[in-house]
């Protein structure tokens, strides 16, 4: 066979390849991001060394409520000022304690080809939670179930650029409220083989949580490596609660990541200024953040926050104003000037449907918080409605657009430059570049095409039915979950999982009612 033949047939063999590859869903994991674009950061130094003074400041002299007899005699027992439940925090016991937080570590997950890093220039995407209504693949705006969760969770596990599954993305009514925790972690264990959270709703569920990672990853394994996350809310401004620092310890006595995240309702329980706001939230992450260190030193803990702003109108939370972008800005440096790792939040928004609304507040806080630097990127998918209602539509959408933002800060990628600038003289003036053996390389890579999104004439799109993103959407997540295939437990595991919840299930008295409204 001549080199000529041989060379078209290679040709048609590389088409043939990129026709399946077109085809062809790939559902395999994005590795976690590594940063590669500059950081946006609005203060100098100066200002960054004004908002730890004023917060160290807030901490020695105004104090930290801890509404908890174990955390206050925890406390007493570093040298910290007790008095009642208030707490004063010397500057340099804080910075002592902060200072053996990791700020990177490693989440190992069931499948380890899913381990992601966290911390420094490494992020991850992480679903909404917390969502006590739904709008399913019908559209329809109702009470979830644990079929919903699944739903979730399994959308979770075939999205790319989600790098976790959640706990409860939506709140399943059709289980009593003392024994969902249970289910909700095996939901998240069961349907994805990604890391995931674990429920901190009460001291003793966090326990449970631990119980079954335990049986999932052992008990040994878990002292090295985190493998899932709990949240811990304060309640701004400075208190901390018993439930919250109760399940605090269960995590970190297990060396579990927990996010220590201020409330924050800027207008409302802070000053209605951006940068005092900013220091009153950065003495709550600190005082929390010194506290895990506390319990355990070494173990692994990540400066949280939740951002919105007050309506002065109606007294509403909002999302995607400006002022939120600058904290996220501020707090991406202040945790970096403490070298721990930081969780924000994404794509939230207060619409109501999955609207022009919707994306664009979802649009401006995603692109803050990539600029801004977070590590843990929470409520990465699905958030609608002030976090009231999870949208199927808006969850693939949205994983999608956290693809997009993965590509932007990945950088420029020069590998191919001198191929690719190759291709100018071989074109010329007045060419085109489509039918270039590099073009047809690389097209698939070299920009991103989102799937969702519809880029035709306006004639192709009346042709193909005139539909617009909810539907589309829609169509793409059942699409999605014909296609799903149960990453199976080990059988074993399995079924210690299960007893293990027959068992609690049996020792926790169920709620009377299964509270099916909200």
């Amino acid at each position: 066979m001549s080199d000529a033949r041989t060379a078209t047939r290679t040709r048609a063999g590389g088409r043939a390849a990129r026709r399946t590859l077109r085809t062809t869903r790939e559902f395999a994991m994005l590795p976690n991001l590594r940063r590669n674009i500059p950081l946006c950061e609005v203060m100098d130094g100066a200002q960054v060394e004004q908002i730890d003074a004023a917060s160290m400041d807030i901490l020695e002299n105004v104090g930290v409520q801890f509404r908890d007899e174990i955390a206050l005699e925890d406390w007493r027992k570093v040298g910290a000022k007790v008095d009642g439940e208030m707490v004063y925090l010397d500057r340099g016991l804080v910075c002592d304690l902060i200072a053996t937080i990791p700020s990177d570590f490693t989440y190992s997950a069931r499948n380890p080809t899913n381990n992601v890093r966290l911390g420094g220039p490494h992020s991850i995407f992480v679903p909404m939670t917390g969502a006590p209504y739904v709008r399913g693949l019908d559209n329809e705006r109702r009470n979830p179930t644990l079929e919903d969760l699944a739903t979730f969770h399994k959308l979770s596990h075939m999205m790319p650029a989600l790098h976790s599954s959640a706990h409860h993305i939506v709140e399943p009514y059709d289980h009593p409220i003392s024994q969902r925790h249970l289910r909700i972690t095996y939901s998240s264990m069961k349907y994805s083989d990604k890391t995931f959270m674990g429920m901190t709703t009460s001291p003793k569920n966090a326990e449970d949580v631990m119980d079954m990672c335990a049986i999932l990853f052992g008990e040994d394994f878990m002292e090295q490596n985190p493998v899932t996350t709990g949240n811990c809310n304060g309640n701004s401004p400075l208190v901390w609660d018993e439930t919250m620092l109760g399940a605090m310890r269960a995590f970190c006595r297990k060396n579990q990541p927990v996010l220590c995240s201020p409330f924050v309702l800027g207008g409302a329980n802070t000053p209605a200024s951006v940068p005092a706001t900013v220091a009153q939230l950065n003495a709550e992450a600190l005082s929390a953040l010194a506290y895990t260190q506390v319990i355990r030193r070494g173990c692994p803990a990540i400066y949280g926050h939740y951002l919105s702003t007050v309506s002065m109108k109606s007294g509403a939370p909002m999302a995607g104003t400006p002022e939120i972008s600058l904290m996220n800005f501020m707090i991406g440096q202040m945790a970096r000037h403490y070298g721990v790792p930081w969780r924000t939040s994404n794509t939230l928004g207060g619409a109501k449907t999955f609207d022009a609304q919707s994306g664009y507040e979802s649009a401006t806080t995603l692109s803050a918080v990539i600029h801004a630097g977070a590590n843990y990127i929470w409520h990465s998918a699905g958030w609608n409605e002030a976090g009231m209602h999870c949208s199927v539509a808006k969850f693939v959408v949205d994983a999608e657009q956290c693809a997009m933002a993965y590509r932007m800060a990945e950088g420029p990628k020069w590998g191919d430059f001198a191929t690719a600038l190759a291709a100018v003289p071989d074109v010329g003036p007045g060419g085109h570049y489509l039918g270039h053996p590099h073009t047809q390389e690389n097209f698939q890579t070299a920009f991103f095409m989102p799937e969702l999104f519809d880029n035709n004439s306006i004639e192709q799109w009346e042709a193909d039915g005139s539909k617009e993103i909810t539907e589309r959407a829609l169509e793409h997540a059942k699409s999605l979950l014909s296609d799903y295939e149960e990453p199976k437990l080990d059988e074993a595991k399995n079924e210690e999982l299960l007893a293990y919840i027959a068992r609690r299930e049996k020792e926790i008295p169920a709620s009377d009612a299964l509270n099916q409204d909200h």
